[in-house]
């Protein structure tokens, strides 16, 4: 966790929100020189801005209206400070709670140097991210038709008529309907078909678009993340657009929990736990590097004895999640040092054993 530390003149927390927002601005004594409720528009913002100069932390809740203020705030060279909402029990937890408290707590809390804070996403590459998290949830969306599909040939005893490698052709795809007799049957198929081919589409032309911009981004580390077994096209595009800028953490451990690839123990009184707060990290790389383990041991002889050795000592599970871990810790590395993926090396290190 880390917090804001910057001192300044002014403090100004925002309670945001879409339509309005609650603004408090602190002065370095703690006295409140401001506090008012405006609509959530730049004009409003910049008569407060206006008022307090650019000595003035701007601290907002990490919610999804906060992409206007961030650019307000960096186009006037005005420090924002981004809160992270899991860590902001400060706010979450007092007996009383409405936009007005709110937005003197995170003030108070911008001035006292506790405000947790999450990384700014940049503005040239935020578009980008967004279309390819986009790009997933249409894709889960089209596995889940072609789920039903398969549920629908189970539940008339067709599946040994399914040739579901084939899915993937639209020719094949079009002869499903054909062998059920039923015409609410197959009218449901059809339907399937109809929206699972709108949907490769629609995911076709968003992987042209994101390769297009991801070849302007950052081309070499593309490259250096593809030099990874079972890291391709997709998984390298995903991994980028999450990190965005290795060096912006500052270990190895840092990295892997944010890709939650790694729990923390807790501890008091010399007891630890195996840990919580699963939520607290990036879902999209937790998901990418998880993908990217089963890809790792496809074709891959060694990699498949390493799995066979984890799967003896820790469970099928356990041992797919510390594989996940190490491709984490390895692609932190290649990363940070521009090196492309080194086989022997890869294997010849141990993995780290998991918590107890």
């Amino acid at each position: 966790m880390r917090f804001y530390k910057a001192q300044h003149q002014f403090y100004t927390g925002i309670d945001l929100h879409a339509r309005t927002m609650y603004v408090c601005v602190m002065d370095h004594t703690g006295s409140i020189v401001y506090h008012k409720n405006l609509p959530s528009t730049p004009e409003a913002f910049q008569q407060v801005i206006s008022l307090y100069g650019t000595d003035n932390v701007i601290g907002v809740e990490c919610i999804f209206t906060w992409y206007w203020i961030a650019d307000f705030c960096s186009e006037r060279s005005i420090p924002f400070a981004l809160g992270h909402a899991l860590y902001m029990k400060a706010i979450h937890g007092g007996k009383a709670k409405n936009d007005r408290i709110d937005s003197e707590k995170i003030a108070a809390m911008l001035r006292g140097g506790m405000f947790p804070v999450a990384h700014v996403y940049p503005k040239e590459m935020r578009a980008t991210r967004d279309l390819l998290r986009r790009r997933e949830y249409f894709v889960r969306h089209q596995a889940e038709l072609f789920t039903h599909i398969e549920n629908t040939n189970a539940q008339y005893n067709f599946n040994a008529v399914l040739q579901t490698r084939k899915m993937k052709s639209s020719t094949y795809r079009n002869t499903l309907p054909e062998q059920f007799s039923d015409d609410g049957a197959r009218k449901t198929i059809k339907a399937d078909l109809f929206l699972a081919d709108t949907f490769h589409t629609l995911i076709y032309s968003i992987e042209k678009e994101i390769k297009a911009q991801a070849s302007v981004h950052d081309p070499h580390s593309i490259e250096l993340l593809q030099t990874v077994p079972g890291i391709g096209d997709t998984l390298s595009l995903v991994i980028l657009y999450e990190i965005q800028d290795i060096n912006r953490f500052p270990g190895v451990g840092n990295f892997i929990s944010y890709c939650r690839l790694v729990k923390c123990a807790h501890e008091s009184a010399g007891k630890k736990t195996g840990g919580g707060h699963d939520k607290i990290g990036n879902v999209h790389l937790k998901w990418a590097f998880s993908e990217a383990a089963v890809f790792f041991l496809r074709n891959n002889e060694r990699a498949q004895k390493m799995h066979q050795k984890l799967v003896s000592k820790f469970g099928k599970g356990k041992a797919l999640s510390l594989i996940a871990q190490k491709l984490g810790r390895t692609v932190y590395y290649m990363l940070k040092h521009n090196t492309a993926f080194e086989p022997d090396k890869f294997f010849q290190d141990g993995i780290a054993e998991p918590l107890a």
